[in-house]
């Protein structure tokens, strides 16, 4: 008997959408329209990073899961492909319908298992639903380009062809939001899907499996698998018939990654890490300034890519725009609850390795305004909550100003000028986003045009992407791709060049 036939677990339907309190006791994977445990039978435990306590457990995948997931999407994969785009984005359109229909429910697990308010997981499922329509619409378009031939009679064309199966490893800042920015491109341009969610994650995963076989994918095109990096995530990137992986995370297992599916050139597409700049200048908005260093650094616990951790300021208004931020962030209520502004990190090592980072920045000589430790007492007990932090004195060459901590850790750096400025911001292995606070436009315009960085906001934040707008970064940020936006398409496809020679006299 085949180890789907011993491990399959009842199916759930999208009514169990219906309330929070329908968490399965074990979430499983979803391997060609089943749902199974673990082909050896284990799992492990979700801790919910607001308690300290279980949440569920979770199939934990390895080798034999993905080898019996790639089977599956590789037999399911032509026919997919074979359905004209318009089709597959109608597919994808009912997926989106489907999800704001039960967003309400959907932002529930995205708030259980990451410990962020309810109004933020909402904000981040309408964020997932909006990627679902916009890439349903490029259906609609799916460019390829018509131009012409030095060869008389001749016609050249480039068409969109899909790459087979795509491997997709997720991160779980916004976990919703992440599944769609991945899973929505991929299976548009004709690919069979295979997810590996993040293990601290897999409720909204999950959630989004069940949507997506209830919209009408067919068996095997999308496949969700739970596990740990190591044991399924790696199996997945070294599979030969996984003909592109596009993974989110750090800038270490990015580079693994690379060394590995290069080994057989496959497509690979790496969104990783960040140590972004926000530089406010002498002239800037000093309260608007504090207002989007607060988002950046410190929304969603700071687990963001695009987190603003590099605050450098003039030296001009320096010792006043600290005093005004340092009182802010005094000011942030950390919790669960909707009027809180950030809640737990998302899990107890993520805690503790960038609480020793604080430690270390501070035995090197750096000073912490405030924050830098867990947060204690009835209202965080168990829980992963850590004190928004800010630091000075930190020399650009140290570790904590550059490596990505993904938590509520920033730093402040004084500088002479705009000159100054734009060489500190471009002083880190990343390059990912940059932000500048500024009213002269000139100096806004030079920042844009200097600032090495795959995306450059003015007066704004670190952070923000919209559905039709790429995003991606440069160096240890990423490899030159980019998700979202149309070009998404270009990640998940291949272009074929086309010639077709016709004689007039023939007609």
């Amino acid at each position: 008997m085949g180890v789907r036939e011993n491990r399959t677990v009842p199916r759930y339907h999208v009514e169990t959408l219906g309330s929070l309190g329908a968490i399965p006791a074990v979430i499983p994977n979803q391997i060609g329209g089943q749902d199974a445990l673990a082909a050896d039978g284990r799992t492990f435990e979700k801790i919910d990073p607001a308690t300290g306590r279980t949440l569920c457990r979770v199939a934990r995948s390895t080798a034999a899961d993905v080898r019996l997931a790639v089977d599956a999407a590789r037999k399911a994969q032509p026919a997919w492909a074979a359905a004209t785009a318009v089709r597959r984005g109608d597919i994808l359109r009912q997926i989106a319908l489907l999800m704001r229909e039960h967003r309400t429910a959907i932002a529930g697990f995205v708030a259980s298992e990451t410990g962020k308010s309810r109004k933020d997981a909402l904000g981040e499922t309408d964020a997932a639903i909006e990627m679902g329509f916009f890439v349903a619409g490029e259906g609609r378009r799916f460019y390829g380009q018509t131009t012409t031939s030095a060869v008389a009679n001749k016609a050249a064309m480039t068409v969109r062809q899909p790459l087979g199966v795509a491997g997709l490893i997720i991160a779980a800042n916004t976990p919703i939001a992440n599944v769609a920015w991945k899973a929505f491109p991929a299976l548009l341009c004709g690919n069979a899907a295979i997810l590996k969610a993040a293990e601290d994650t897999p409720l909204s995963a999950w959630a989004f499996g069940l949507l997506a076989r209830e919209a009408g994918v067919p068996d095997g095109v999308y496949t969700t698998l739970h596990g740990y990096g190591e044991e399924a995530g790696a199996p997945l990137v070294e599979h030969p018939d996984v003909a592109i992986v596009s993974f989110t995370g750090s800038s270490e297992v990015g580079r693994w990654i690379a060394e590995t599916t290069g080994r057989r050139l496959a497509k690979t597409c790496l969104e990783l890490g960040g140590k972004n700049p926000l530089i406010v200048c002498d002239d800037a908005d000093l309260a608007n300034a504090v207002t989007w260093t607060l988002g950046s650094a410190f929304s969603n616990a700071g687990q963001r890519c695009a987190a603003g951790s590099r605050i450098i300021v003039f030296e001009a208004v320096y010792d006043r725009f600290r005093q005004m931020l340092v009182e802010a962030v005094r000011g942030l209520k950390v919790g669960t609850g909707d009027t809180d502004d950030y809640g737990p990190v998302i899990n107890e090592g993520q805690m503790k390795g960038m609480l020793a980072a604080v430690e270390r920045a501070k035995a090197a000589g750096a000073l912490v305004l405030t924050g830098g430790e867990r947060l204690t007492g009835e209202a965080y007990a168990g829980g992963f909550f850590v004190a928004p932090t800010v630091l000075e004195h930190a020399a650009p060459a140290d570790e904590i100003s550059r490596s990505e901590l993904f938590g509520p850790i920033t730093c402040l750096y004084r500088v002479k000028d705009f000159e100054e400025a734009i060489a500190l911001a471009n002083d880190s292995p990343f390059g990912l986003t940059a932000a500048i606070h500024t009213r002269n436009l000139n100096r806004a315009m030079a920042f844009v045009a200097r600032i090495q960085s795959g995306v450059a906001v003015v007066n704004g934040g670190t952070y923000g992407s919209e559905p039709h707008m790429p995003f991606g970064g440069l160096r240890q940020s990423g490899n030159g791709w980019r998700e979202a936006g149309t070009q998404a398409l270009d990640v998940y496809s291949d272009l074929k060049t086309v010639y077709i020679n016709h004689n007039p006299g023939q007609v």
